[in-house]
């Protein structure tokens, strides 16, 4: 479960884009729908780091709705035979995240949209 506890006490201030990518950008990348939102690889590596970009916010009855832009590397390894020369490939990744964050308890529900 995502808990954006600190961003979602945020809301409502100046702070809370900051405090919204310094939460998203320490997740583990598994805890995100990243590998969903592979376009050019065909695996998200444990040790990746990612890059919150948000693109809207909006409260609801309950919560926060956030549109967030995620940038990170996929990868894209050879055929993984022995003699395969070809090395694992690093490529640049996006895709887009709906937040849906419970202003009481700070829960977040991650979503890809497609675009």
């Amino acid at each position: 479960m995502i808990r954006l506890s600190k961003a979602v006490s945020a809301w409502g201030t100046s702070a809370f884009e900051r405090v919204l990518k310094y939460e998203l950008e320490a997740l583990p990348p598994r805890t995100l729908p990243l590998q969903a939102g592979l376009a050019h690889s065909s695996y998200v590596p444990d040790n990746q780091t990612i890059t919150a970009m948000v693109i809207d916010a909006s409260e609801y009855a309950n919560g926060v709705r956030v549109k967030v832009g995620i940038f990170y590397k996929g990868i894209l390894g050879g055929c993984a035979c022995a003699d395969d020369p070809t090395p694992t490939n690093e490529n640049n990744e996006y895709c887009v995240l709906q937040l849906d964050i419970d202003r009481a308890s700070g829960e977040t529900i991650a979503t890809l949209v497609k675009e």
